[in-house]
């Protein structure tokens, strides 16, 4: 083999290989935050740990360890904690809301996430900033407390550069069943829901989103990709006031 089929031989292999390490990178780029996610769902499952919303005399205590730091005496516990707390983290886990203007809780998947009011849902540059911070909240759609849909959205699973860690979480939203619980706060009061139906729509369903505030009762919808890390299908959670 000549020295220029030897060179022609290692430019292929190297190209070939760059190709291959930017293929598993974008793999992982894309279902990797969705993954994490399941995994500490699950081992926290085997673990038997159970989440519920602090009381507001705990949600108090949260917020003072918050400005004072550890001082060694046991705090409550919140979904911020990640993976660190299912691992070693107390059976019963206390879910702080992030913020009682709004955000919502999940017990059953151990999460709390914030909510970026209004949010044009067509508006790709407005709702990529906004899943940055948190969960979005559909502009057109109602508030808590009033009748017709409140409209929630976040991307199952994205790219690591594009994703907040909450809309991996929403990834969870699957594992949602009737009955479970919901809580949101607004403008520091607090609703409760329960799961009624999940089910699995095309991207050009709205119909929730569009007649929002014609509904004649109080709901809370909730939206994710799906499957994760594409833009194939909807999961839609639904909720009501319990």
């Amino acid at each position: 083999m000549t020295r220029s089929e030897i060179a022609k031989f290692l430019i292929l292999r190297s190209i070939g290989n760059f190709l291959v390490l930017v293929s598993i990178y974008g793999v992982v780029a894309t279902f990797g935050p969705a993954l994490y996610y399941e995994s500490q769902y699950r081992i926290a499952q085997f673990r038997g740990i159970q989440y519920r919303v602090a009381t507001p005399e705990e949600d108090l205590l949260g917020q003072l360890a918050k400005e004072k730091g550890p001082k060694g005496e046991q705090q409550p516990q919140n979904q911020g904690g990640g993976l660190a707390q299912v691992l070693a983290g107390p059976k019963e886990q206390i879910l702080i809301p992030n913020d009682t203007d709004f955000s919502i809780l999940i017990p059953k998947i151990g999460a709390t996430a914030p909510i970026i009011p209004n949010i044009d849902p067509i508006n790709e540059k407005e709702y990529v900033k906004a899943l940055q911070a948190g969960v979005a909240h559909a502009k057109g759609s109602v508030f808590p407390g009033i009748k017709g849909n409140t409209y929630l959205f976040a991307h199952s699973a994205d790219s690591f550069w594009n994703a907040g860690r909450y809309n991996a979480v929403f990834y969870l939203l699957k594992d949602l069943s009737p009955q479970d619980d919901i809580v949101v706060f607004f403008e520091n009061r607090r609703h409760n829901y329960k799961v009624t139906e999940s089910k699995i729509v095309n991207p050009d369903e709205v119909s929730d989103l569009v007649k929002a505030q014609e509904s004649g009762e109080e709901k809370l919808i909730m939206q994710t990709c799906w499957p994760p890390g594409t833009t194939w299908k909807r999961l839609i959670v639904t909720a009501k006031p319990s």
